[in-house]
């Protein structure tokens, strides 16, 4: 009897541990959505139009054109965008 005891004194915190809420998902913070990766395209010779589109900044693209024939323009998907407003 008292190694009963024993045993559901120990089980206690294990058991009620499952349905804490310090367990749970932290509450209260706003979605943040993932950065776009292809706003600007590396563009030139060897790259073509619209080129590779991988880069979520100016400064990216233009480190990665630097030293080469190549330059940063914005991703024509986002460029030719319509922006919202009134239609003609």
């Amino acid at each position: 009897m008292r190694n009963l005891v024993f045993i559901g004194v120990l089980a206690l915190p294990v058991l009620g541990g499952f349905g804490s809420p310090s367990a749970a998902a932290p509450r209260g913070r706003s979605y943040t959505p993932p950065v776009r990766q292809d706003i600007y395209c590396l563009q030139g010779r060897t790259w073509g139009y619209p080129g590779n589109c991988q880069f979520s900044t100016y400064d990216q693209c233009m480190a990665t054109a630097s030293g080469t024939y190549a330059y940063c323009g914005m991703n024509p998907i986002y460029a030719f965008e319509r922006q919202g407003g009134r239609s003609r």
